[in-house]
């Protein structure tokens, strides 16, 4: 079969057939002096308030619908939201699911996982090691094998974020974005096509873009750091990356610390208790690491809420 085509086009036939299996998350603009900025404005997307608790179920629900499903059901790799989306997709579609988790998952993701009647094995320090377990699951059941990042359907379901970032907040001059294995931002670079600034937001700890640029290709990076459950899968995606190349226009790295400021401030401003992956993309902004022109409309993706610790200090 041809390759499928990840564009503007893609993404919204995409998201006719997967809305009415998600929810359409609402968006909040807030004065940049509620944080401490100037007074810019800032538009966030709260897709942690989606199903499962982060963007995932977009490219979980495209993946299902697009795909033949056998009778042995699905099977992901993940460190803990795209096995829930994954999961909760199968659940709702009356298919069997089987998730692999690495034991960085946190306990809150893998609660969902349970809940949602899924198979979980807990295998592996890191991302990398579960996913190569679940393609000798795949191997073994024939199961369909829905990837976290590195596939058209899961790009294309992502990129439906952008379509209704767009509907709900026209005129955004730049959108930080944060980046694990690239499929949130390939799929929102597709949708703008440079339309509007797209900047990508990673842990230190966890360069797996920024490697990728440098090199001129995905390669290998350090995956750690706070939100290591939600970006860290060592490399990015292949299909994501001409889409990062041609749309996106820098990225950013923040600390741990930075990211767990972010968090607590989420929770401070606006009583919303983000995972640290879903509080990256604010972190580059109130770390300086992002630093917005006079009058500059900010956009914002909370993408993940996966947590059960909202303390001060404890955020995580």
């Amino acid at each position: 079969m041809p390759p499928i085509t990840i564009d503007r086009e893609r993404i919204a036939r995409t998201y006719t057939l997967i809305r009415p299996y998600i929810r359409r998350t609402p968006v909040v603009e807030v004065a940049g002096a509620d944080f401490g900025l100037d007074d810019i404005p800032l538009v966030l997307k709260l897709e942690l308030l989606q199903h499962a608790g982060s963007f995932k179920p977009r490219g979980a629900f495209a993946n299902l619908l697009m795909r033949e499903v056998p009778e042995a059901g699905v099977v992901a790799a993940s460190g803990g939201n795209h096995g829930a989306a994954v999961a909760f997709a199968a659940m709702k579609l009356g298919k069997p699911a089987r998730i692999f988790v690495p034991r960085v998952a946190s306990p809150a993701k893998i609660a969902r996982i349970r809940s949602y009647g899924a198979d979980l094995v807990v295998t592996g320090e890191q991302y990398a090691e579960a996913l190569e377990a679940s393609r000798a699951w795949a191997a073994q059941s024939g199961a369909l094998a829905v990837h976290a990042y590195d596939q058209a359907e899961t790009i294309l379901g992502q990129g439906s974020v952008g379509l209704e970032f767009e509907e709900q907040a026209p005129g955004l001059d730049t959108l930080l974005v944060a980046v694990g294995g690239g499929g949130l931002i390939g799929g929102i670079a597709a949708w703008y096509s440079g339309r509007i600034r797209i900047i990508g937001v990673e842990p230190e700890a966890a360069p797996t873009l920024t490697r990728a640029l440098e090199a001129g290709h995905p390669v290998d990076a350090e995956a750690g750091g706070i939100a290591a459950d939600s970006l860290a899968p060592k490399r990015v995606g292949e299909l994501m990356f001409p889409l990062a190349q041609a749309h996106v226009a820098k990225v950013l790295l923040v600390s741990d610390e930075a990211i767990q400021s972010a968090q607590e401030s989420l929770w401070n401003v606006l009583r919303v208790a983000a995972e640290p992956g879903g509080a990256a993309a604010l972190a580059a902004l109130l770390s300086g690491q992002y630093q917005p022109e006079p009058g500059e409309r900010v956009g914002i993706l909370v993408c993940g809420g996966n947590t059960s610790a909202v303390a001060l200090g404890r955020a995580g």
